[in-house]
């Protein structure tokens, strides 16, 4: 049999063995009290466990291993830490373990008393090499055990996330506005051009947009010269206004533009062109600045929906994705599920980190209830999920589904996941 220390750690924190007469190896009767609380932390396995052992009764740690002799391996018998382990529980015993001062080690061996069917749904699990390691199963487990345990991982999920959002909150000096910005850049690069995005924001910090709020021309102006968009001469008469703007704004505030070159476009639909989506983010810049104030002032999913929509994109770009070819009409305007990408990724996300921060569960709150007013995901992975049977209704679910997957699936780690254990449970 090949398992890990975890499959013995459920058996013994479920007592999924048989409890009838039990023995210790050395012949003395066993009864357990209570099993002890898990520790995934250094040191015993169980804590706070209560055993009797013929007439004794006793309280203190459980370890658990495959076999007795991994004490030895572990170095265990000169850690003064596992010294009050009252109970070593083990799939077999193969060495007499003794503590420090010679007395022996009790020993329970589960080897004989872990049914063959349990063993074989584990297999099920740990063997399987598809997506997933129960993707065959999972069509069986209550939905409302697979939402319970989403509603974990996806709050998993976002604590993670809001660790990123803080280490730049404290890197300036507790600025959300301006980390929000940075942030809210970076979505706008849908991926394949977050980083020269998040570049981009960090060369044009939001205070300089913001003492122009009141001329479009200058932020665009800004926007494309920063991006490195405006150091090639032009034809048209807008890029040339552009080019004009900046160079003077460039000299004031000392600007550095990005390389143009880290900019991709190859294999991308038209519509995501980083040039057109530098200029809705400077239609989104003219229309609100200082966004994140705003987005904390809007209760209504709707009334965040309506920020990114309908901005005031120049009409150069109704007939233009970048500067150097004019084309057929173009839908300027973020589409629908660029938007709900941005509410996921970033408002959401902000949401969640604020209220996490000031202990404020309003703001906590209206990011779950933003997460469940969103449609889910469409991926690889939530789609492989979806069709093995799990219901993926609202992002708040597919969210959930990705930490899932990343953090558990993909790290076997089925002993610790609650879908996983209840898989183990059923006949």
């Amino acid at each position: 049999m090949d398992f890990t220390e975890d499959f013995l750690h459920y058996v013994w924190q479920f007592r999924s063995f048989n409890n009838r007469d039990l023995q210790t190896c050395a012949g003395e009767s066993l009864n357990i009290i209570y099993q002890g609380l898990l520790n995934r932390n250094a040191g015993p396995d169980f804590g706070h466990a209560k055993v009797q052992i013929g007439n004794t009764l006793w309280a203190g740690n459980v370890e658990i291993h495959i076999k007795s002799s991994d004490w030895l391996k572990h170095n265990h018998q000169s850690d003064f830490a596992y010294e009050n382990v009252i109970l070593h529980v083990v799939y077999e015993n193969d060495v007499v373990i003794k503590r420090m001062d010679g007395t022996v080690l009790p020993v329970l061996e589960l080897k004989h008393l872990i049914d063959a069917s349990l063993i074989s749904r584990y297999e099920s699990l740990f063997l399987n090499l598809t997506d997933f390691p129960c993707i065959a199963q999972i069509k069986n487990v209550d939905q409302l055990v697979i939402n319970s345990f989403l509603s974990r991982t996806l709050i998993e999920r976002f604590e993670n996330k809001t660790a990123a959002v803080m280490e730049t909150v404290a890197a300036l000096n507790g600025n959300w506005d301006e980390t929000f910005y940075r942030f809210l850049a970076r979505n706008f690069g849908f991926k394949v051009n977050a980083v020269p995005f998040e570049l981009f924001a960090k060369a044009l910090p939001q205070q300089i947009l913001g003492k122009h709020k009141n001329s479009p021309m200058q932020i665009e102006a800004l926007v494309f010269g920063t991006s490195g968009f405006l150091e090639n001469d032009y034809e048209d008469e807008y890029p040339k206004r552009l080019k004009c703007e900046f160079r003077f704004l460039q000299n004031k505030y000392g600007i550095k533009p990005i390389e143009v070159s880290m900019w991709k476009f190859l294999r991308m639909r038209p519509q995501n062109f980083p040039s057109l989506r530098l200029a809705q983010f400077a239609a989104l810049i003219i229309k609100a600045n200082h966004l994140f104030s705003k987005v904390m002032e809007m209760e209504d999913v709707t009334e965040l929906r309506a920020l990114f929509e309908l901005l005031p994109v120049n009409e150069y770009w109704l007939t233009h994705y970048h500067f150097r070819k004019e084309t057929a009409r173009v839908g300027i305007q973020i589409g629908k599920a660029s938007v709900d990408n941005l509410l996921l990724n970033t408002v959401a996300l902000f949401l969640f980190a604020y209220g996490k921060h000031t202990g404020t569960d309003r703001y906590v709150a209206r990011a779950i209830i933003l997460l469940e007013s969103l449609p889910a995901e469409h991926n690889a992975i939530t789609d492989k999920f979806a069709e093995a049977g799990v219901k993926i209704e609202h992002a708040f679910a597919s969210q959930g589904i990705l930490q899932l997957k990343k953090y558990f699936c993909d790290n076997k780690k089925c002993m610790s996941c609650g879908i996983g254990i209840k898989i183990l449970k059923q006949a």
